[in-house]
């Protein structure tokens, strides 16, 4: 394993954030042509990351700006991560220039735009698939509220539970206090058992509002050495969609969401939400200082 992911270029960055001690580290391949799917996934455990982007195809038609992306966490292909394609997009950013970018991806087609300001920093957009949003079922949420340690009292009667789709299914859930959000723990293996068995191959969102349009999120993602996710955007993106769901007359709207504090890793989502469509989410990312 070794061999094969010291012969690539392989870029550790961090997205959603501007300080190499924040954000979320991603691990950005930009040429993985040739790789089959047992070596892309040696070499993302290898970087040991929540997530590592592939190149897989770069360059679709000649075109640097289109290419065929695949994600894998330490231990399985994910269909999309959001913080690794804000990676991957700045990184092409510093090589090719501004611009509009696309990723074919497991999911589908992902648009990405990036710009750079006067001081130099630059910021990537994706828009999300269009999301759907769903029930979840009483049972399910009863035992996931029982591995954070909460019940139903718990919950902001404003913002019922559901499932949220834009890329990943995100089960939703809303906090009604700030001691109730910070404080409570989970058993890493019993999560990852309940989101095997449901097929959550995203992270489980766990939301506090701290005004209608600000939000702090913990997203819990047992894979390996992880235990929460410092910045998810297909999460954003999921959350941008529940939120048209619950009020589709408050759009278009923009929402910012926090996320990492409680990992170390503060991080910041910009997230436009749209009357229709995509959920556009916007980030940063540096190199890290996380060099795994």
């Amino acid at each position: 394993m070794v061999d094969m992911a010291t012969s690539r270029d392989i870029l550790r960055l961090t997205a959603f954030s501007s300080d190499p001690a924040g954000g979320n580290p991603a691990g950005v391949v930009l040429d993985a042509r040739g790789l089959d799917d047992s070596e892309l996934q040696s070499v993302a455990a290898e970087i040991g990351y929540a997530e590592t982007a592939f190149l897989i195809e770069p360059e679709l038609g000649g075109n640097p700006r289109h290419s065929r992306i695949r994600y894998f966490s330490p231990i399985a292909e994910v269909p999309f991560c959001g913080h690794a394609t804000i990676a991957t997009a700045i990184a092409l950013t510093e090589r090719d220039g501004d611009g509009t970018f696309t990723f074919e991806t497991p999911i589908g087609p992902v648009s990405i735009d990036t710009a750079t300001d006067e001081d130099g920093t630059s910021t990537a957009t994706f828009t999300s698939v269009e999301p759907s949003v769903s029930p979840i079922d009483h049972a399910v949420l009863t035992a996931l509220l029982g591995l954070i340690g909460v019940d139903s009292s718990a919950l902001d009667a404003r913002y019922p539970a559901m499932l949220s789709y834009a890329g990943n299914t995100h089960p939703i859930v809303v906090l009604r206090d700030q001691a109730a959000f910070d404080e409570f723990t989970f058993d890493p293996s019993a999560m990852r058992t309940l989101m095997d068995a449901q097929g959550w191959t995203g992270t489980v969102t766990i939301l506090h509002p701290l005004d209608d349009n600000t939000f702090e999120a913990r997203n819990l993602f047992p894979v390996g050495n992880i235990v929460e996710d410092p910045a998810t955007g297909s999460a954003a993106a999921s959350t941008g969609g529940y939120l048209r769901k619950l009020e589709p007359a408050a759009t278009p709207r923009r929402i910012t969401i926090h996320q990492g504090r409680h990992v170390g890793r503060p991080s910041v989502l910009a997230v436009e939400i749209p009357v229709d469509g995509g959920i556009a989410v916007t980030g940063t990312a540096v190199p890290t200082d996380d060099p795994r």
